[in-house]
């Protein structure tokens, strides 16, 4: 395994084919979008409930483990007709692009950010191998020599604002780009929703902030996904602006609402 050093960045790459919802899940030319909404392709598929004393969830530094972050993203917010010319060759291609892009921002490539954590959910392939072959191919890294599958994922941003996003407003002082924070890229593998992933993957997030001084997080999600926005407020997030009609319309995407929680710092 190939370690990253652990300091900022962000941002990732622009497909017009590739959809990272926001909240629910959608690609921009910034991967901001924060998702926990189903895509339309996972309504044939049975979720599994799972054993969470197994999962494992971390920040992750590791090549292996950041390419099966990679892969889980894109094989989240994408959908792809089975049996099409070319599928598997472009979801590899879209898996390079986001591997080399999240390294990029975690590594402390890109200007603006202070720091960028991608924190990972993950289970023993045994636990599930007999149950979604896809998944465990494709999102399987190794750790201390035990096969795991990351099953979800989010990016952790320090920073003032996120590129084509609204931007919060609190703290309201100097220096806040040391103190304010954004959630993006929140995805849990659709086979495993309704298992609490996504809330415990929010709850770390929540844990590192705090090491790094973060007093207000924040976290863009889709106005007309519902189960992202419970999701956030059953977490603590309050609403605290929304994004203009003009700006969405613009960006050829359904409206933002911003929600930010306070964090103590002890």
């Amino acid at each position: 395994m190939t370690l990253i050093s652990s300091l900022c960045s962000f941002p990732s790459i622009h497909s017009s084919s590739s959809t990272f919802p926001n909240s629910a899940l959608t690609f921009s030319n910034y991967n901001t979008r924060t998702p926990i909404q189903s895509s339309p392709s996972s309504t044939n598929i049975c979720t599994q409930k799972i054993d969470t004393s197994l999962i494992t969830i971390a920040e992750s530094f590791y090549d292996d483990e950041l390419w099966a972050a990679s892969s889980l993203r894109v094989r989240s917010f994408n959908q792809f007709r089975p049996g099409t010319y070319g599928v598997q060759d472009h979801v590899k291609y879209l898996a390079e692009r986001e591997f080399e892009a999240l390294k990029e921002r975690i590594s402390g490539k890109r200007v603006g950010f202070r720091r960028v954590s991608c924190i990972n959910a993950s289970l023993p392939v045994s636990h599930i191998s007999n149950i979604y072959d896809d998944l465990c191919s494709s999102c399987k890294f190794s750790t201390y020599g035990e096969d795991r599958i990351v099953v979800g994922s989010l990016d952790l941003n320090q920073c003032l604002s996120l590129p084509d996003e609204i931007v919060g407003m609190k703290p309201e002082v100097s220096g806040a780009d040391t103190t304010r924070a954004y959630l993006s890229n929140v995805c849990v593998a659709r086979e495993l929703h309704r298992n609490g992933l996504a809330y415990e993957l929010l709850e770390k997030s929540k844990l590192v902030a705090r090491n790094w001084g973060i007093t207000d997080l924040y976290v863009h999600v889709a106005d007309d996904n519902e189960p992202a926005k419970k999701l956030y407020m059953k977490s603590g997030f309050v609403y605290e602006s929304d994004e203009p009609a003009w700006q969405a319309r613009f960006l050829d995407r359904p409206r933002r609402l911003l929600l930010w929680m306070g964090l103590s710092i002890s």
